[in-house]
């Protein structure tokens, strides 16, 4: 008996019919949050880290829908990981989302807030840039060569500003020791690899929990640190089956837990997406709010909703 392949018709109609079923489960997927659980030695309780909000007309409901939910776990301290805007933006009015957190807020900026590598050619030139001419290392830590003039530092000014006047401190190469309850943490901001901004700060000697914030994961060092936070990657946004194997095996790097030096670095998906015809798309990568050593109120206040990670010690 011979087969006949489909005919071009068929196809046409089952990419009529598949296409948008794909697209309307991808756009679901891209407002579907996940909380997930860190479970890290030595951090205080009820920290939430959230990243990549990219806040823009079309997903202001969402980022507001995502606060609101950071708010109803009652955070003790809210840490952001850049990316606050599209790069496009002629204003910053939008970040007013932020002063609505309940809980005191730190952040640091992401290329988007520079304007540099926001697209997938120009994003491409910076990762190979990164690899061939920073020096990513603790005691000679370099990414000047990155700072070749095309990063808006007007518009990551501006920003700032806007950010400080609702309520977010942003740490540009600057650390900040701060109470959280009964216990201090200290919390390290980088400012942005890729912008060729960042410039670790000198951190004086400390047995309290330190957490290195850095918007991109492939310009994190070996820095002294209980734990690093990144964000940048959105996941890999759509993590399709042979993608995620090779991010489970390290082999990329998009989502998820993995070692710097013996220290934990958490790359999170973000809570928003690049979006495509002004709809966020995402596929087995749904964004995620990180709450790491939860209260038993949090656990509660979240139930079966959160995805827990296995526990993590710190260096």
């Amino acid at each position: 008996m011979i087969l006949k392949a489909p005919s071009t018709r068929y196809l046409a109609l089952f990419m009529l019919i598949l296409l948008p079923s794909m697209t309307g489960y991808m756009a679901w997927e891209g407002r579907a949050v996940d909380v997930t659980v860190l479970t890290i030695d030595g951090a205080p309780e009820g920290v939430v880290y959230i990243t990549d909000p990219h806040v823009k007309e079309s997903n202001i409901g969402h980022v507001r829908e995502v606060i609101s939910e950071v708010n109803r776990l009652n955070p003790s301290l809210v840490l952001i990981g850049g990316d606050f805007v599209t790069g496009e933006e002629e204003d910053f009015s939008s970040q007013e989302v932020w002063r609505s957190l309940d809980a005191p807020a730190y952040a640091v900026l992401g290329n988007h807030d520079y304007r540099v590598g926001t697209d997938g050619r120009t994003g491409i030139e910076r990762l190979l840039a990164t690899r061939a001419s920073a020096m990513i290392t603790a005691d000679a830590y370099d990414v000047s060569a990155l700072n070749d003039g095309s990063a808006d530092t007007a518009f990551a000014d501006d920003l700032t500003v806007a950010l400080e006047e609702n309520g977010v401190h942003v740490l540009r190469n600057d650390h900040a020791r701060v109470p959280v309850g009964d216990e201090e943490i200290v919390i390290v901001g980088v400012d942005d690899g890729w912008a060729g901004m960042a410039d670790p700060p000198e951190v004086p000697a400390t047995d309290t929990f330190t957490v290195y914030l850095i918007h991109e994961p492939s310009c994190r060092a070996d820095w002294d640190a209980d734990l690093i936070l990144a964000g940048h990657t959105h996941g890999g946004q759509f993590l399709f089956p042979v993608i995620a194997q090779l991010n489970d095996l390290g082999v990329v790097e998009l989502a998820g837990m993995f070692e710097t030096n013996g220290t934990p670095t958490y790359i999170s998906r973000g809570v928003c997406s690049a979006s495509f015809a002004g709809v966020d798309l995402r596929f087995n990568c749904r964004p995620e709010i990180v709450l790491i050593n939860p209260t038993e109120e949090q656990l509660r206040t979240i139930g079966g909703s959160a995805t827990p990670l296995p526990e993590t010690g710190t260096a």
